[in-house]
C-alpha cells in the first residue's frame, strides 16, 4: 500500500457533529453489547481450549508413567510367583555369616521400601489420571456452553440487522489479493487481561487525527494499520453522534488520499477492500468490535452481512470510508 500519511488537526469535511455516518443508535448499542458478550464467550472458549490441551499433555505423561510402573510391578509379581518367595530368602540364608545376613537383610529392606514406593506411585498415578479425565470432561462441557452462547449472540445480531433492514449474508469486500500475501504485515497483538479478555479502557490518549482522544487500544489499531501501509486520510474522535467515535473507540479510514469524498471507485475501492479485509484478518489481534464498508458490516459473531442502516450518502452508506469500531 503506497500513500501519504496526512494528519489533520480536525475532522475532514463531511464529518460533523451531526453524525454524518447516519446509523441507528439502538442498533449500534445492540451491536456493541453483542460484541462484548461474544468476546467474553470467545475468550472463555479459548482459555478452556488451552486448558484442555494442557490436560491432554498431562494425560499422555501420566499414561506413560502408569505403563512404566505397571511393567515393573508385573515383572515383580512374575518373579515372586516363580520363586515362591519375594526375595529368595532360602538362597540368602545358605550363607551362614551373620554379617552377610545382616547386609542382605538391609538390602532386602531397602528393596521392599522401593517396591512399596513404586506401588504407591502407581496408585497415585491412576488416581491422577481419573482426576485429569474428569477435568477434560469439565472443559468439554465448558466449551459446549461457550459455543452455545456464541451461537445465541450470533442469532441476536442477525435479528437486529434484519430488523434494521439488512442482515443478509454477503461475501464481504473482494480484496485484490490476500492482505498478508500482498505485503500488508500482520498486526502486533494488543494487550489482553490474563484471562484473555479485553481490559476496559478510557479515552485517555491523544488522537493524532483530530483534537480529541482515543483509547490506547484504538490508537494501537490505527498505528498498526498505518504500519501495514494503509496511510490515506483518517479521522477518529468526534463529539456527538452515535456509536464509538465520541468514546474514542472508532476511526474512519478514507478510501481517497486526502478526503472522504464520494463513492469509492477504481484504486480507491480496492484500497478500501484491502483495508477492510486486513482489519477482519487482524480482528482478534487488535480487538476489533466491528467493521463497516460499502453497505456491509463485519461482526465477529456473524461475519459479513448486509448493512442498510445508512442515510443514502457516501458517508452514511460507508461507500467512501472504512469504519472501524473497537472494544
Amino acid at each position: 500500500m503506497i500513500g501519504t500519511l496526512l494528519i489533520p488537526s480536525s475532522p475532514a469535511s463531511g464529518h460533523t457533529n451531526a453524525d454524518p455516518e447516519g446509523g441507528n443508535a439502538t442498533l449500534l448499542e445492540q451491536l456493541e453489547a453483542a460484541s462484548r458478550g461474544y468476546a467474553e464467550a470467545q475468550a472463555a472458549l479459548q482459555a478452556s481450549q488451552a486448558r484442555l490441551a494442557e490436560l491432554q499433555d498431562q494425560i499422555t505423561e501420566t499414561e506413560a508413567e502408569i505403563a512404566s510402573l505397571t511393567e515393573y510391578v508385573e515383572t515383580l509379581a512374575d518373579a515372586t510367583y516363580r520363586s515362591g518367595q519375594l526375595y529368595g530368602w532360602s538362597a540368602l540364608l545358605q550363607d551362614g555369616s551373620p554379617d552377610s545376613l545382616l547386609d542382605t537383610a538391609t538390602l532386602i529392606g531397602r528393596l521392599a521400601r522401593e517396591d512399596h514406593e513404586r506401588l504407591s506411585s502407581l496408585r497415585h498415578a491412576r488416581d491422577e489420571l481419573r482426576t485429569q479425565r474428569d477435568a477434560v470432561d469439565s472443559e468439554i462441557a465448558e466449551q459446549q456452553e461457550q459455543l452455545a452462547e456464541m451461537e445465541r449472540i450470533r442469532d441476536q445480531v442477525e435479528q437486529a440487522l434484519t430488523e434494521a433492514g439488512g442482515g443478509e449474508e454477503t461475501e464481504g469486500p473482494s480484496a485484490s489479493t490476500d492482505s498478508t500475501d500482498s505485503g500488508a504485515a500482520a498486526a502486533a497483538p494488543a494487550p489482553r487481561n490474563p484471562d484473555g479478555s479485553w481490559p476496559e479502557e478510557s479515552c485517555s490518549v491523544d488522537d493524532p487525527t483530530t483534537d480529541g482522544c482515543l483509547t490506547p487500544r484504538t490508537l494501537h489499531a490505527l498505528q498498526e494499520a498505518q504500519n501495514a501501509g494503509f496511510t490515506r486520510y483518517v479521522a477518529c474522535f468526534r463529539t456527538g453522534g452515535n456509536g464509538e467515535h465520541p468514546k474514542g473507540r472508532a476511526c474512519d479510514f478514507a478510501a481517497q488520499e486526502d478526503t472522504f469524498g464520494g463513492v469509492a471507485t477504481g484504486d480507491d475501492r480496492e484500497y478500501g477492500d484491502n483495508l477492510a479485509a486486513w482489519f477482519v484478518e487482524n480482528a482478534d489481534r487488535l480487538g476489533v468490535m466491528y467493521v463497516i464498508w460499502f453497505n456491509q458490516i463485519w461482526h465477529p459473531a456473524t461475519g459479513w452481512r448486509a448493512y442498510t442502516n445508512g442515510d443514502g450518502t457516501p458517508s452514511g452508506d460507508h461507500t467512501n470510508h472504512v469504519h472501524l469500531s473497537m472494544y
